[in-house]
């Protein structure tokens, strides 16, 4: 139900929200300098217009943007996060990297990029290490794509893959999933009934982008199917910036402790 003051009932969402929010989605690329501000402004969106109309809070728990981004090109403090983080492989400059983009949550430390500490920048050398991150995994599987692909793309067949439009990232029943990580730390305790999340690729740089949704209600299948469009429209938000500036510059008051 697309309601009045621009919110939408996640509990009832139907095509009417998915019409609204993609025309929103759209617009978010507007007057943006970069695609980390483009990011943000997507997930602050859903995080702050998803909500229960029953009770008026918020139903998603935590929103993240992630997208795959090369090793060399990242900034130096998430290639030194790669390089602790992955021990035995060599960081080559074209390996890809699921980095965190944006982030916006209940938690003031799940409201900046730099203080996740599991999540800034995930290395992917290879399918074997790959598959060891479960959620992205799955990930990759729902949306219909191979981890080669994502991981070493061919760029005529990412040229042919980027136009095609992507399924959803969906686990209906969050607690207990081998998919959904964190399970005593995050998924319990802050009761995340469901996770969904909707991407697609962007070209040229033949990266993977990705938003996923922590909800502390239940999303049946037929809601999260409804977000399928979404991926288009947060796309074309995202064009504008796809070879060009990625990362926010970084300023006094915006470099955090880690």
């Amino acid at each position: 139900m697309d309601l009045a003051n621009g919110m939408h009932d996640l509990t009832r969402f139907g095509l009417s929200d998915t019409i609204a929010c993609s025309a929103t989605l759209r617009r978010l690329g507007k007057d943006k300098t970069n695609m980390e501000e483009v990011a943000h402004a997507i997930v602050d969106y859903l995080y702050q217009n998803l909500v229960d109309t029953a009770t008026g809070e918020k139903c998603c728990t935590l929103v993240r943007f992630f997208k795959t981004h090369p090793y060399q090109k990242l900034p130096e403090e998430l290639r030194q996060f790669v390089r602790a983080k992955l021990t035995g492989e060599p960081c080559t400059p074209m390996m890809k990297c699921l980095t965190l983009l944006a982030t916006v949550g209940e938690r003031p430390a799940w409201n900046h990029r730099q203080l996740s500490q599991n999540y800034k920048a995930i290395p992917l050398p290879n399918q074997a290490i790959a598959a060891k991150s479960p959620m992205f995994s799955q990930l990759i599987a729902q949306f219909g794509l191979q981890f080669d692909t994502v991981i070493e793309p061919d760029p005529e067949l990412f040229m042919q893959l980027e136009q095609k439009n992507y399924n959803v990232f969906y686990v209906g029943e969050a607690v207990g999933s081998p998919y959904i990580p964190a399970q005593r730390d995050f998924v319990i305790p802050f009761g995340i009934k469901s996770v969904l999340g909707f991407g697609g690729l962007l070209p040229s740089s033949c990266d993977l982008f990705a938003i996923i949704l922590f909800s502390k209600h239940h999303i049946p299948r037929e809601t999260a199917n409804l977000f399928k469009p979404l991926a288009l429209s947060a796309k074309l938000s995202l064009l504008p910036f796809v070879g060009e500036t990625i990362f926010h510059p970084p300023t006094v008051s915006s470099v955090l402790p880690t």
